[in-house]
Order: C-alpha cells, then sequence, then structure tokens
C-alpha cells in the first residue's frame, strides 16, 4: 500500500479537509462533524469535515436519539444523517483524521497503516494531552451531555490547529 495514500497535503488555495472518525458514525464522529459544521459556518473558515464509522454496523445507520436531541436543541439538525465506513479514498483526501480513542486509531491504522502521519485521537491533537471521548451509545442523556461537553471542548481547538498548519 506503500505510496497509494499521498503525503496528505493540502491544495494550497483549497480548503483543510477534516475526518472525524468513531466505531460506527452514529454519536461521537456525527456529532463532532454537526458541531464542526456550525463553527466553520459562523466563522467562515476555510476547513470541510466529514464523519466516517471504523466499523459500520448497517443495521444501525441513524444518529443516536440522545445525540440527535442535543443538538436539535442547539438548532443543528442532524435527522437526515446516515453512517458511512471510512474507505481509502476519505483517508487519502483528508488532511488530517481524528479519532475518539487509541482503539479507534489502532483500528483506522491497521485498516490503513500509511495514513499514520494523519491519524489522531481528537484530544491529543487539539490539546497535546490524550483524553478519551466516552461512548455514549445506549447510555442515559446525562453520558451523552458529557460526551457532546468533550466535543464542546475539543473540536473548536481541532479546528484553529487544523488551519494553522
Amino acid at each position: 500500500m506503500t505510496g497509494i495514500l499521498g503525503s496528505g497535503a493540502a491544495d494550497a488555495d483549497g480548503p483543510r479537509k477534516l475526518a472525524f472518525v468513531d466505531t460506527g458514525n452514529t454519536g461521537r464522529s456525527m456529532s463532532a462533524e454537526a458541531l464542526a459544521d456550525k463553527i466553520i459556518a459562523k466563522q467562515k473558515l476555510p476547513i470541510v469535515v466529514i464523519s466516517r464509522a471504523v466499523d459500520l454496523n448497517p443495521f444501525n445507520v441513524v444518529p443516536e436519539a440522545n445525540a440527535e436531541t442535543i443538538l436539535k436543541r442547539r438548532g443543528i439538525d442532524v435527522s437526515q444523517h446516515r453512517a458511512v465506513q471510512i474507505t481509502e479514498n476519505d483517508v487519502r483526501h483528508a488532511d488530517v483524521i481524528l479519532v475518539m480513542t487509541e482503539t479507534h486509531k489502532e483500528k483506522l491504522l491497521a485498516l490503513f497503516p500509511d495514513a499514520r502521519n494523519k491519524v489522531f485521537t481528537l484530544s491529543q491533537y487539539a490539546t497535546g494531552e490524550y483524553a478519551e471521548i466516552a461512548d455514549a451509545y445506549g447510555k442515559p442523556m446525562p453520558v451523552y451531555v458529557a460526551m457532546i461537553g468533550d466535543l464542546d471542548k475539543y473540536v473548536p481547538l481541532a479546528l484553529q490547529k487544523i488551519l494553522a498548519q
């Protein structure tokens, strides 16, 4: 696979390309994408974002209800989101790929070893310190509130950093 994924360098005049990845793309990564999109639109940042799954469950592709509810309260509609498995093409085109846990990073690098220079955990990329973004799937609303709170902390910092690179 050497060389297939390219250098990951951004086009000089194009937007920066950022991918958020978690297990199923129905909670954490989908929420990170939605929060990032809102910031990008408000600040008119030259960044485009996607979210993907590292282990998509084809029988579970709609947003998690609690995440959807929290985002809806903020004026963000994710009801049309459908989970998507990450592909080689996604990896090749992304400048930075941010995962929610070290396990996601390991799975992603097992699939795409050439991506090692552009895959980071969200917390480490944003702050330099590792903190797992907890999986709220199937848990009560307070766990989702905490998960979105973590994303609120790290996503804006990650957007600032990708622009500075």
